[in-house]
């Protein structure tokens, strides 16, 4: 239940509504209360009828009303009203407070249900903002589906504790309190023998709930673990497809799918447990009421009527009662719920802001000074002692192998990571003193892995712009050589273009991201092995554009093949995370090395391509 002490902000944040819904629910409960009491003196002025006026019992119990009640039957008192029209006048003021009732009633949910609503959107916005906050470092120990289910499964399930269970626990306590005062001032003796069987109630509570609370978490960890399943099989339809392992994917969703599915009938047969309970506690009540209320108007200590009245009190304590087990079991897995969301939220970014951040201009003066680096789930060493100053305009090759560490490259230089050794600095700056968003709003970046949004060409280009303007995107269109086919596509530049951009071929959305990219127009620019899914001609195409658009601007081009129509003004070769060779295109030729091999060896691969296709 502490974990429940985290939504006390929210309360507060919405104070107003639920001290509303609470006296809403007093309202409501003290109406529905009151039609005990007209009852019992219906019956006892029918009794009076049929007795020909011999009131003993009756003139004892006719004392003990509700001073609402008491107004209403002095004024019939004072009309000398008939049976008939006592009767009658009854039966009116019956349907009145009924109305009364439900109309508090519906206030009470306009209140506290609205309430929880709000709450909702309110955490539901609190996670999503916290998701956004995150590094990446925690993506890659975190499973989508475990996310998906945080923001979605357990945000429901906290709700129904902030609205339902909360409205029915305060609805409780007012129909008990109610009741059990008008039952002790009516006959304390009935009123105990009554009540006697809710202590047996309280320890089936306290068992049962014991019992869901185990249950409940492990549903919770079953249900993250099926939602991660699906998120993933759907992600990758279309590798399933091809490899034809749908058999294989329906086993491993049929298997996690049936254990949710043997746990979740196992925590319903438990709480099934209280519904029954319930009525038997209910029904001995009744039972109890009957027959030593009759015993009680035989010696004519109570009139017929205190047995309606008490009747009618544990029916209206029925549903309040017997919703213990299921509020119970709401707040329980509320609490479930809201531990782990408060472990998720508690979760700190390790890459934030410091302290005195500064909101700087970035020209493109670049310098990394001693630079190491492992990646903290792995304890892969990707970059090691690696120093480089890249001036204001400059053009810098980052070339290697795969797993050389490029990319790692470009991800320090965004702070996608912090190094564990040496600095990065902007404008003789270190990076740490920079502010994140002027940061990475200041750079253009084209990551090694596409992602495009489910959503138009137009909206995935400007997806860096609040309003992007039709004419910016078709330029970025034609620097990025995507402007031809997109202007083929059914609906042109709002053609929607699929989940991750499923429509398109792996070089539609390369250059679809370059776009993205360039509509940016910042003076540094980073391109993250961008080209390897175009054929040779359009790489070209693309080169010539890329040079005259990145002129005036500092460039980092992170690449596996050697581009030598773009002059270069430094070319990087990265060898297991180390600087093997740096130069110019042809003093790295020149010197006969690891560069001059790898460029030998793709000008013959080029060769071989080209006898191909003339063949």
């Amino acid at each position: 239940m502490k974990h429940l002490k985290s939504l006390n902000k929210y309360f507060w944040k919405y104070k107003w509504l639920f001290f509303l819904g609470m006296v809403f629910i007093v309202l409501s409960n003290y109406f529905r209360i009151l039609s005990p009491q007209v009852t019992k003196y219906v019956l006892n002025t029918v009794e009076v009828s049929l007795n020909q006026g011999k009131p003993q019992a009756v003139s004892k119990a006719a004392t003990h009303y509700d001073p609402l009640v008491t107004v209403f039957l002095n004024q019939l008192q004072a009309e000398n009203a008939s049976y008939k029209t006592k009767v009658l006048y009854s039966g009116i003021v019956l349907l009145v407070l009924a109305l009364i009732s439900g109309a508090f009633m519906f206030l009470m949910r306009q209140t506290i249900i609205v309430m929880s609503r709000h709450i909702e959107y309110e955490q539901k916005n609190e996670i999503f903002k916290h998701y956004q906050r995150l590094d990446t470092q925690f993506y890659k120990t975190h499973n989508t589906g475990d996310l998906m289910s945080r923001i979605s499964e357990d945000v429901s399930r906290v709700r129904m504790y902030v609205g339902p269970a909360i409205m029915y626990l305060i609805n409780l306590a007012a129909t008990i309190g109610f009741s059990v005062t008008y039952m002790l001032n009516e006959n304390k003796e009935l009123t105990l023998y009554v009540l006697a069987p809710l202590p047996i109630l309280a320890f089936t509570i306290y068992y049962v709930n014991t019992i869901i609370n185990r249950k409940a978490d492990k549903i919770q960890a079953l249900l993250s673990d099926l939602t991660t399943n699906a998120q993933e099989s759907y992600s990758g339809i279309r590798v399933i497809k091809s490899f034809v392992q749908e058999k294989a994917m329906l086993g491993f969703f049929d298997k996690n799918s049936e254990d949710y599915r043997t746990h979740s009938i196992s925590l319903a047969k438990t709480e099934a447990i209280y519904f029954p309970s319930m009525g038997l506690m209910i029904g001995l009540s009744t039972l109890l009421t009957i027959m030593i209320g009759g015993i009680y108007v035989i010696n004519g200590s109570i009139s017929v009527g205190v047995i309606g009245e008490f009747i009618m009190y544990v029916l209206l304590l029925t549903f309040p009662v017997s919703a213990i087990g299921w509020t119970a079991s709401m707040i329980q897995r509320a609490a479930t719920s809201q531990r782990r969301i408060n472990e998720f939220l508690h979760t700190k970014p390790t890459i934030r802001n410091e302290k005195n951040t500064k909101e700087i201009h970035l020209k493109g003066n670049i310098k990394f000074q001693n630079v190491d680096f492992v990646y903290p789930h792995t304890g892969i060493h990707a970059i090691k002692n690696f120093s480089l100053i890249i001036e204001k305009g400059e053009k810098v090759a980052i070339i290697g192998k795969t797993g050389s560490g490029k990319s790692t490259i470009a991800q320090l230089m965004l702070r996608m990571y912090d190094p564990q050794k040496g600095n990065i600095f902007y404008e003789g700056i270190n990076i740490k003193e920079i502010d994140l968003k002027t940061l990475r709003s200041q750079i253009s970046y084209v990551p090694q892995d596409v992602f495009l949004f489910s959503d138009s060409v137009k909206n995935n280009i400007g997806f860096a712009l609040k309003k992007p303007e039709k004419e910016r995107v078709m330029t970025a269109a034609k620097n990025a050589v995507v402007d031809m086919e997109i202007e083929s596509f059914p609906e042109r530049y709002e053609t929607l273009i699929g989940e991750r951009g499923v429509t398109l071929s792996g070089g539609q959305k390369q250059r679809i991201s370059i776009a993205r990219a360039l509509i940016k127009d910042h003076e540094i620019t980073v391109f993250d092995d961008c080209l390897s899914a175009v054929d040779a001609k359009t790489e070209n195409e693309i080169i010539a554009h890329l040079y005259e658009y990145l002129q005036q601007k500092t460039a980092v081009i992170i690449t596996h093949r050697i581009f030598s129509l773009f002059s270069f003004d430094k070319i990087i070769l990265l060898e297991d995370g180390a600087i093997a060779e740096e130069g110019t295109h042809q003093s790295l030729l020149e010197k006969n090395g690891l560069y001059a091999e790898m460029y030998r060896h793709q000008q013959e691969q080029e060769r071989h391509s080209e006898l191909k296709i003339e063949n």
